[in-house]
């Protein structure tokens, strides 16, 4: 019953598999894995260049590194909107109601949701063997490398199903699920990591991966479905079509841990109070909405959880990257350009498609509005609460430059990681609202969203480390990387410590890579310099796009007559 006649497993295959664009994302994965395979195959016979053991390593880890950060990045897109679907559809109270065991409910959502997933993991396999082909990888790390995938898309699918089953937004549920998953993903990825030429090492990591990780995630899935099917059996939240406005003064009083309040800075810099009196004549109300009510309309859970667990992260992170090795501070730095991605989207990327998921786009395309102040007010709003957020990361690196005498000799870097940032905060703004425009459904605004951040993010950073084993030039490879942010700021040169703890010993440092993007101008600028002057423009012209489109869906409206 649980699984082979599991009506709620069945409907979830049907839907996910006999979709059109799960076959067509399949083929694309599988020629995309083919072809890395292609470029990295010994010529026929008679061919100057081989593969050898140290190159088909690369390959391995390869493969194994972009599947583990493929499974942690897309099993929250499908698992994270499992439940929180039945209760923006208002199926969830029904789901609830029917004869099925809370138990038979949560491993239909779960295999439902990693089905997919699972397939395209399976399918790389045959790929995968070729690289044993190529010699200096054992049978036995394939296998190990498999369970270790394995284990990470069940553990992974059944903390997003947790998340689903406690708040009642995909979006919350998808950001929290993330917030979660990536640091232990991190953590397993470290663990499980060997040298190749350490036997001791390899012989530990065979060890910890085969006996010590299996029963800990078996323990964990134990814990995490009690939990569930708990909340299942009971639930809190029925009747949630008569909740979907939480009273906040009602929910402070049970809060646990960070509490936000409005009249206090720095809450007020993104949730202002609540209006009592009539708006100034030339207010935005579709700005002052969003702000003062459409934040908070589901509660301030979510907030708090990514405020708590964020800064929990970022009290190690700065004790080692800025003070420790401050001549890490960018690793500090690409921490919160993660917390930004994570956290950009989620409110830009509903934007729109929230709008028409409660019926309310219609009304708002006939006011006396136009379209640019909608448009501009939605940008602003989601714009300030993911910068105020992201920054409130940075106090730590105000700290260590003010108080680390290296850091404090190079000011200026402190600006640039700024910018940065900043710049980082503007794109993901503004290519979620984007996708927010041209989507219909909030999921599917935010997995494309994400899709995209991460096609121009981290894309770059894994196509330089893959066409290292080729003939490039470092100016080459780096001007493939210049519309990620993590690039932009790791091309900014710090002195590098030879020493020990805190202490100097001629610090050395290298000179940075110029990129030429236009050969024989002599426009030599390194990475973080490309970065700051593409992107602004380009999300102007995005927003542009986004203008365009809402327009259009005005004019169908009526609103242009």
């Amino acid at each position: 019953m649980l699984i082979r006649d599991n009506p709620v497993l069945t409907r979830e295959l049907l839907v996910n598999l006999r979709s059109p664009r799960a076959f067509a994302l399949q083929v694309a994965y599988v020629a995309f894995l083919a072809a890395v395979v292609y470029f990295y195959w010994p010529p026929e016979a008679g061919g100057t260049s081989q593969v050898g053991p140290g190159k088909a390593r690369r390959l391995f880890d390869l493969f194994f590194f972009g599947q583990f950060f493929l499974i942690a990045l897309v099993a929250p897109t499908f698992a994270a909107g499992s439940i929180t679907g039945e209760k923006e559809r208002k199926t969830y109270e029904m789901l609830l109601s029917s004869p099925l065991q809370p138990t038979t409910i949560l491993i239909g959502k779960l295999l439902g949701s990693l089905s997919y997933l699972v397939i395209l993991i399976v399918s790389s396999l045959p790929l995968m063997i070729l690289c044993f082909l190529l010699g200096g990888i054992l049978l036995s790390e394939i296998a190990r490398a498999y369970l270790v995938l394995v284990m990470a898309a069940v553990t992974f699918g059944l903390l997003s199903v947790g998340c689903s089953s406690i708040f009642r937004r995909t979006s919350s549920a998808l950001m929290v699920s993330y917030l979660v998953i990536l640091p232990s993903a991190v953590l397993c990825l470290w663990l499980t990591r060997s040298d190749p030429n350490n036997l001791v090492q390899r012989e530990f990591v065979s060890f910890l991966t085969v006996a010590v990780l299996p029963p800990w995630c078996l323990a964990l899935w134990t814990v995490v479905a009690i939990v569930i099917s708990r909340r299942l059996l009971r639930p809190p939240d029925v009747g949630s079509e008569g909740k979907d406005v939480v009273d906040e003064e009602e929910e402070l009083k049970y809060a646990i841990g960070v509490v936000i309040d409005r009249d206090l800075f720095p809450d007020k810099l993104f949730a202002p109070a609540k209006r009592t009196e009539l708006m100034p004549d030339g207010t935005n109300p579709v700005l002052d909405k969003e702000l003062r009510s459409e934040i908070f309309s589901q509660g301030t859970l979510m907030l708090r959880v990514v405020i708590q667990v964020s800064m929990v992260l970022s009290i190690p992170l700065m004790a080692f990257l800025l003070f420790v090795r401050w001549e890490r501070a960018a690793y500090y730095v690409a921490y919160v350009l993660t917390f930004n991605l994570l956290v950009g989207p989620v409110f830009s990327a509903g934007s729109i498609t929230q709008e028409r998921e409660r019926q309310t786009l219609s009304l708002l395309l006939t006011t006396l509005l136009t379209p640019r102040r909608i448009i501009l007010a939605k940008l602003l709003a989601a714009l300030r609460v993911s910068t105020v957020l992201t920054f409130l990361l940075t106090e730590q690196l105000f700290l260590a430059y003010f108080l680390v005498r290296e850091l404090r000799d190079r000011i200026w870097t402190l600006l640039v990681f700024l910018l940065i940032i900043a710049t980082t905060c503007l794109a993901t703004t503004t290519i979620g609202l984007l996708c927010s425009t041209l989507s219909r459904r909030t999921s599917v605004a935010i997995v494309l969203t994400y899709m995209t951040l991460l096609a121009l993010f981290i894309g770059p950073v894994g196509l330089d480390w893959y066409l290292q084993g080729f003939s490039f030039t470092p100016e080459r490879l780096a001007a493939l990387t210049i519309t990620s942010p993590y690039s932009a700021a790791f091309s900014i040169t710090m002195p590098l410590n030879r020493g020990t703890g805190f202490s100097i010993e001629q610090p050395n440092v290298p000179p940075p890579v110029l990129v030429e993007l236009i050969p024989g101008l002599g426009l030599g600028l390194p990475v973080w310099a490309w970065f700051l002057m593409l992107y602004p423009p380009l999300c102007l012209v995005l927003f542009g796009v986004t203008y365009l489109a809402f327009r259009w869906r005005w004019w169908r409206a009526g609103g242009l007559g």
